[in-house]
């Protein structure tokens, strides 16, 4: 699967290297992708991002809505050469790259595709320190996802919003875009005067100059690509804190401000809740982002605040806000890995249920094994196309068995441990792999060493690896 995107990279460095008449080459290509079973391009070899520095200018068109509008950007990446270099690459979907230096000189570049390759004009070595910087511009695009859902950059009502699972960030920054390559960021965005930019972590910068206003945003802790997000458009704003101090900031299309403004003042109850059933919260923020209905299509845990097309209901907002342990902080390390994003996710929902006087867990778990869950019978047969730890392809990787499934999975764990065991089992999957990548034998292995008196096999072969309905439980 990697070879010819090898063999291409190769022969690419070689033709660099005969333009610019090098010497010997004593270091390789990085190599594009980190063989992700179903994004093979995203991500890079040979390096590990620190921080990431964008400076961007955009300029919605004129009528809004209609078109991507104009990004100009420079982005300084701070990464760390895992091995000797030649050549590295950076994900970059379409835009125009003008230029780029390393540690401040000149380097030479070409485009394939997603894959922006770089041969610096002196190689790096193993465990260096280097900065690149790209100056781009251009109008960014919408990537249609294997699943027909839309992210990168997307036009709306009064501006645009960067979505980004899998992969739509290097629709409007070049990187590493792969949940592996996690990184800090600095976010600076330039926009017309009377528009607001909302980004993830905090605001650190608010000024006005010459009819535009630039916003920067400071995020401390690492974060994936994916779940970077930035939204340009008209908000209403609201700082607040939770009972701990933990700062809240939410940002409010005005025509959702009167549906949402009653469910976003549960966000300090329901980090409350979630500390609780989950640990210690691993970020130094939390809030929202409430869009208008027709500007997205989906809900996204963007890191800090969760982005939502329209108001979402308490449920919703439970599940996206859980996503920051499960999915943000603990990320996966491939996309095969989805489930321990969504069925964490799924069955927080579940519990926050059965807290606050809906249906049981088990009740949750019985009427989807039953076929009564769904009033479509479609789609509680759809639950049973795949073992959630599998998806067929990537087109796949947001199907009803990697959520509902899923659940199940952790559902079966609390039968099997008891509730008291299960809850020390959540704080201490979050605790052991806060602000890392896990997949899911990872996982497996941790279930097993946590409760070693238990035999979880017929958990894993059935429920979480096997085909079709399991027997009755």
């Amino acid at each position: 699967m990697r070879s010819p995107r090898l063999l291409v990279a190769a022969a690419t460095v070689v033709a660099l290297a005969a333009c610019s008449g090098g010497g010997a080459v004593e270091g390789t290509p990085g190599g594009s992708g980190v063989r992700d079973p179903y994004f093979p391009k995203a991500g890079n070899g040979g390096y590990d991002i620190g921080h990431y520095d964008l400076r961007l200018d955009y300029a919605p068109d004129a009528d809004a809505g209609s078109g991507a509008g104009h990004l100009t950007g420079t982005a300084t990446i701070t990464a760390r050469a895992t091995r000797d270099l030649s050549a590295f690459d950076l994900d970059l979907k379409g835009l125009d790259v003008e230029e780029v230096t390393v540690e401040g000189r000149d380097a030479r570049f070409n485009r394939a595709g997603q894959e922006l390759t770089v041969r610096p004009a002196e190689e790096l070595n193993d465990g260096e320190t280097f900065r690149v910087t790209v100056r781009y511009s251009g109008e960014p695009e919408t990537i249609t996802d294997p699943d027909d859902s839309e992210e990168g950059w997307l036009p709306t009502a009064d501006g645009a919003v960067g979505l980004g699972e899998p992969t739509g960030s290097m629709a409007w920054f070049p990187g590493s875009h792969h949940p592996s390559d996690k990184a800090t960021y600095d976010l600076a965005m330039t926009v017309p005067e009377g528009l607001g930019v909302v980004s993830n972590g905090e605001l650190r910068d608010e000024r006005t100059r010459d009819g535009r206003t630039t916003f920067t945003w400071h995020t401390s802790e690492p974060m994936a690509s994916h779940v970077v997000t930035v939204a340009v458009g008209e908000w209403e704003t609201a700082r607040s804190t939770t009972d701990d101090g933990l700062p809240v900031y939410t940002a409010v299309d005005p025509t959702q401000a009167d549906a949402s403004r009653k469910v976003l003042k549960r966000i300090p109850e329901i980090m409350d809740w979630a500390r609780q059933n989950f640990g210690p919260y691993p970020f130094s923020s939390t809030g929202a982002i409430v869009d208008r209905d027709e500007d997205a299509g989906y809900a996204l845990e963007t890191q800090n605040r969760p982005y939502f097309p329209g108001t979402p209901d308490t449920v919703l907002l439970v599940h996206e806000l859980a996503h920051q342990w499960y999915g943000n902080s603990v990320s996966p390390k491939t996309w095969r890995d989805m489930w321990l994003n969504e069925g964490f996710a799924t069955y927080a929902e579940w519990l926050w249920e059965e807290d606050h006087g809906g249906d049981t867990a088990q009740e949750t778990f019985e009427a989807l094994y039953d076929g009564t869950y769904y009033d479509d019978e479609d789609a509680n047969d759809s639950i049973w196309a795949f073992p959630p730890a599998d998806p067929p392809d990537a087109a796949h990787i947001s199907d009803s068995p990697v959520y509902q499934r899923g659940a199940m999975v952790l559902h079966k764990i609390r039968e099997t441990v008891g509730d008291d065991a299960f809850r020390e089992l959540l704080h201490g999957w979050a605790a052991a792999h806060r602000h890392g990548n896990a997949d899911t034998e990872d996982f497996t292995a941790y279930v097993e060493r946590s409760a070693p008196d238990e035999d979880f096999s017929e958990i894993w072969a059935d429920w979480l690896r096997g085909d079709g309905r399991p027997d009755a439980p």
